[in-house]
């Protein structure tokens, strides 16, 4: 469910936090920001109509994140805009984030020109990455409406933890056979990381840092199509069932992350025991 967000002197620097990305303070009103815009929703001198005025109705709509409405979306800090170089995959990475910390809720819907206010960014990329998100299996499109965040149950996240180990675990015990000490050595950094974010308790900072570190492993590889492939379940995985905030709690990550350390430590010292052992624990303790 990575992104960065800009202040009003700009930092253009990435946030370690998923989480601090996600939460976007909130923009002035759309009519404030596009003051070029006449009063029949058209953009003047184009006859294009405005990004607000698609047909996708916002009434009664949920906060989208970084709303300043009161709920789980309300923030205090002080407005910033979204870097505009890349808008898009920022725009996605954030919400990204909100879909595993639950922000974006299962079953609700939201507009893209609801979700640019608050964002502080016309519909456009809003809705572009929202677009890339159906692909993905996340939101699904509600004509004349906007997107509603799948829901999804138990079973559906311990099929897509299955089908995870019967892709990964495979492929790590085969590296173990392959890969030399000095090579599983240069991937301790990611590991490390993996605890930190744990120690954090976010689960989108998390999530991050996990996807890393297995990525990283199956690049080993040398297959793209697996990286790809891998990479797509295990984000799918870490979306929350519907009416859980995540998946795992902070308890939980710790465990996971420092399995990723004890598997380096078996991995370098060539234990390939350790290693069957402690893969099997991996990927069957998310099922």
């Amino acid at each position: 469910m990575k992104h960065s967000a800009q202040g009003a002197a700009g930092t253009g620097t990435r946030t370690a936090a998923a989480a601090e990305a996600v939460r976007v303070p909130a923009q002035p009103k759309a009519a404030d920001v596009s003051r070029g815009r006449n009063d029949r929703g058209r953009t003047p001198g184009t006859g294009r109509p405005a990004d607000g005025a698609r047909g996708e109705h916002t009434h009664g709509e949920p906060p989208a994140p970084g709303s300043s409405a009161p709920g789980p979306f309300a923030v205090s800090r002080p407005r910033a805009l979204v870097q505009r170089s890349s808008v898009r995959g920022q725009i996605l990475d954030a919400l990204r984030s909100a879909l595993v910390t639950g922000e974006l809720r299962p079953g609700e819907v939201y507009s893209a020109p609801v979700l640019g206010e608050r964002f502080g960014v016309s519909a456009t990329p809003v809705r572009e990455a929202m677009q890339q998100l159906a692909l993905e299996g996340a939101v699904e499109v509600v004509p004349n409406r906007g997107f509603r965040v799948v829901e999804r149950g138990d079973r559906e996240l311990a099929e897509l933890a299955e089908v995870r180990a019967l892709i990964e675990a495979p492929v790590w015990l085969r590296l173990a056979r392959t890969v030399s000490a000095e090579r599983w050595a240069e991937l301790r950094p990611l590991a490390e990381a993996t605890v930190r974010a744990a120690s954090s308790g976010c689960p989108a900072t998390y999530a991050e840092a996990d996807r890393a570190f297995h990525r990283a492993v199956l690049a080993l590889a040398g297959n793209e199509q697996l990286v790809r492939i891998a990479g797509d379940v295990h984000r799918r995985a870490q979306w929350p069932p519907s009416g859980s905030p995540s998946v795992r709690g902070r308890a939980d990550l710790v465990t996971d992350a420092h399995q990723h350390t004890a598997l380096l430590d078996a991995l370098i010292a060539g234990d390939p025991a350790a290693v069957r052992a402690l893969v099997g624990d991996h990927f069957t303790s998310t099922l």
